[in-house]
């Protein structure tokens, strides 16, 4: 049960840190009609009529959601890593709950830089453009959230787990 509660929780992680890189890095978050043609934005460009331009505006609400996903990554990364370097050497009690705990956080970094890029485009730019709509990477981003979560309950489970299990005796009773 051990095992299976740290592996769970590794491949997990390492699902989750694959969904918030491609999350972060792709430009789909928001598509939307300007002037009659297509365009879609993501956390560090917007691209209309497939023709792509860097965000030249430095706003807070793109400084803190870019900031939060960068370090849900970096925090998803050391759970992960922690995870599998606990995992292969034997479930080490301190790694293991590193890992979940670094696990969880990156799920709530996520979880914050969301929250505040949906706040922010329903209201603002929800008013300013008719026909908009969320994009894959968006929802990538919220499935990234959930794995990170359960891949953190996951290794603290295990980390329970383990710290629960009575040693063994050595004196025998035959």
């Amino acid at each position: 049960m051990l095992y299976t509660l740290a592996g769970g929780g590794t491949l997990c992680g390492v699902a989750a840190l694959v969904l918030l890189i491609v999350s972060t890095a792709t430009d789909f978050w928001m598509y939307y009609r300007y002037s009659g043609s297509s365009a879609n934005q993501g956390l560090w460009r917007f691209c209309i009529n497939h023709k792509c331009h860097a965000h030249t505006i430095t706003v807070a609400f793109w400084d803190a959601t870019r900031a939060f996903m960068l370090l849900a990554v970096l925090s998803c990364f050391a759970g992960t890593v922690l995870g599998l370097s606990a995992f292969t050497n034997g479930t080490k009690n301190r790694r293991v709950r590193t890992g979940g705990i670094a696990l969880v956080l990156s799920g709530f970094l996520a979880l914050l830089a969301l929250a505040v890029y949906t706040g922010v485009t329903v209201t603002f730019f929800g008013k300013r453009f008719l026909d908009w709509r969320f994009s894959w990477s968006y929802i990538i981003g919220w499935v990234a959230v959930i794995l990170a979560f359960a891949a953190g309950v996951f290794q603290l489970c295990a980390y329970r787990q383990t710290s629960e299990e009575p040693a063994p005796s050595n004196n025998p009773d035959s």
